[in-house]
């Protein structure tokens, strides 16, 4: 066996690759190499079931259990599906009128859990369509980023239902802003659609070892579980118009 790299002959076996292939280390220049390797390509159809499994409460590791994929490999691509994933909301168009917003946070965190990161989300009560998300602190300036971020029209009509949180009454209209509890049911919707987001993606889970390690992924894999979200919506609603 000879070292592709400096063409030395003083090699060791070092373990296995994911798939069983012998790896072998220079005693030279110490770098690893396999004999022979052969590129390989993942099909389509495997990179469609890792975008559906990202969507629901598995691990990256559990990912890699159940396509045999490398964990290398799913790593960059999971980390360039979430850099790709627009951090916009695509809503249905509304018209000017008696719009209904319900507003609320959801705690979160990256690495560790004094590293906290609040996912401010507002919810169309007639179409259950998220129409605005900001994450990061629990502060006033993102429940502005929150406001700023909703379409024109909502913020011309809407009226918003939250929490006694003061952030809101800080940012939002005093005529359309109504602070109520959770025993009014007027919140009920985006405390529905919170459990669907812990339920739906595994680094949301309260008790968890799928954590976020890393912030970007963290705001990615969330705006990517939206985006099917509002896009299931609008389906629903499509087939609601035309029955």
């Amino acid at each position: 066996m000879v070292c592709p790299y400096c063409q030395e002959t003083h090699v060791v076996k070092n373990g296995t690759i994911h798939s069983g292939k012998p790896k072998w280390k220079c005693n030279a220049c110490n770098r690893q190499f396999i004999a022979n390797p052969q590129p390989y390509r993942i099909p389509d159809n495997t990179k469609h079931l890792i975008d559906k499994l990202l969507l629901e409460r598995i691990s990256l590791a559990g990912i890699v259990r159940a396509t045999g994929v490398s964990a290398r490999w799913l790593q960059y691509y999971v980390n360039a599906k979430y850099a790709a994933t627009p951090q916009s909301v695509t809503i249905t168009a509304k018209k000017k009128g008696r719009l209904v917003l319900e507003c609320d946070e959801i705690w979160s965190f990256v690495g560790k859990k004094r590293r906290q990161q609040w996912i401010w989300l507002a919810l169309d009560r007639t179409t259950r369509e998220i129409v605005s998300m900001a994450i990061g602190a629990r502060t006033k300036a993102l429940a502005r980023c929150l406001w700023k971020k909703l379409p024109a029209v909502y913020r011309q009509c809407a009226v918003c239902f939250t929490d006694f949180w003061d952030a809101y009454a800080h940012v939002l209209p005093t005529k359309r802003h109504r602070a109520v509890g959770k025993d009014s049911g007027e919140t009920n919707h985006i405390e529905r659609f919170n459990n669907t987001l812990r339920q739906r993606c595994s680094r949301l889970v309260r008790k968890t070892l799928s954590f976020s390690k890393k912030l970007t992924n963290h705001i990615g894999a969330i705006w990517y579980f939206v985006h099917e979200y509002n896009a299931t919506q609008r389906a629903k609603l499509a087939i609601t118009t035309s029955a």
